[in-house]
């Protein structure tokens, strides 16, 4: 057989170790702190979701004992699933919506624009933070900035976090204004649809509204669609805002999924009831994502023609 016709040397396992030995030594840490720290727990968690468990006690396998307990005995699972849909539907489109507007008016080649991007910015990184919470409940309060400020113009003020009716509207305005993040990624975005489409537009006759429907978006879509997945993953595992601001009150009007899994597990001690309700929690998630995905190919728009 001549080397023309000669199949390739297959590489042993000891060969391919050793021919990247320090690519491995180089994502060591990282693989694991995965193993250790993600991988093991999410295991270990899938199993007590199987068992009654306290902490106190070794578990004891119930079987599906505890997910049927969600669907049939837990008089607020299905309520604190709605409110947390609820929220996802309103927060999600907002912060989408806001986020764009900032992130559009950011993007003009004006005198010190990189310093009013890096102010909009800056409350962003602590956004999500607990110290935010607390100064949103104080806003928002009976003696907050709010009331006072409608008290200037001889307007009654309002109960806006003990009143259930305007408690969840408080929640999703914070969330809203948290958009820090999601505007920089969109400006990433315009930034990188070429300035020709619109130059070309304009001489056609093309508006500000038609070049926006027209180019923008669809020249944008991926970014939109990246932030969509981002956003509805972070809605749905809100926490610190109803921890916080409201502890899941008044009358359970913010009571969230996601505290409703923080009181089973650290406030009752059913730790496997909670660890049932966080993989339930990221079955949605992960259908949600999944039927987002498979709908993407009718409105998300990439630069070599795909979708």
């Amino acid at each position: 057989m001549t080397d023309a016709k000669r199949p390739p040397r297959k590489r042993s396992a000891g060969k391919f170790i050793k021919d990247n030995f320090t690519g491995y030594v180089f994502i060591l840490p990282w693989l694991t702190g995965f193993l250790l720290l993600t991988l093991w727990p999410m295991i270990q968690s899938f199993y007590l979701s199987f068992t009654d468990y306290n902490l106190f006690n070794l578990p004891t396998w119930v079987g599906a004992a505890n997910y049927v307990t969600m669907f049939t005995k837990d008089d607020m699972f299905f309520p604190s699933l709605l409110r947390t849909l609820r929220f996802v539907l309103f927060v999600v489109p907002l912060r989408l919506a806001f986020s764009l507007m900032v992130a559009m008016l950011l993007n003009r080649d004006l005198r010190a624009m990189s310093t009013y991007r890096t102010a909009i910015y800056l409350p962003s990184l602590i956004g999500g933070s607990v110290a935010v919470a607390v100064l949103w409940r104080n806003i928002f309060g009976l003696n907050g900035y709010i009331n006072a400020l409608l008290s200037l113009f001889g307007l009654p003020g309002q109960g806006w976090l003990v009143n259930p009716r305007t408690s969840m509207n408080t929640i999703i305005l914070l969330s809203v204004w948290q958009f820090g993040s999601t505007m920089i990624i969109f400006l990433g975005g315009l930034k990188n649809i070429p300035s020709e489409l619109y130059e070309s537009a304009s001489i056609d006759g093309a508006g500000a509204v038609s070049r926006f429907f027209k180019i923008t978006l669809p020249m944008l879509s991926p970014t939109i669609f990246f932030n969509l997945i981002l956003g509805t993953i972070g809605a749905f595992q809100q926490f610190n805002s109803a921890f916080i601001i409201t502890r899941g009150g008044p009358a359970y009007s913010t009571y969230l999924y996601s505290l409703m899994l923080y009181e089973r597990a650290f406030v009752h001690y059913r730790m496997g009831y909670a660890a049932g309700l966080a993989w339930l929690l990221l079955a949605m998630i992960g259908t949600l994502t999944l039927v987002n995905f498979l709908v993407s190919k009718h409105w998300v728009y990439y630069e070599d023609g795909g979708r």
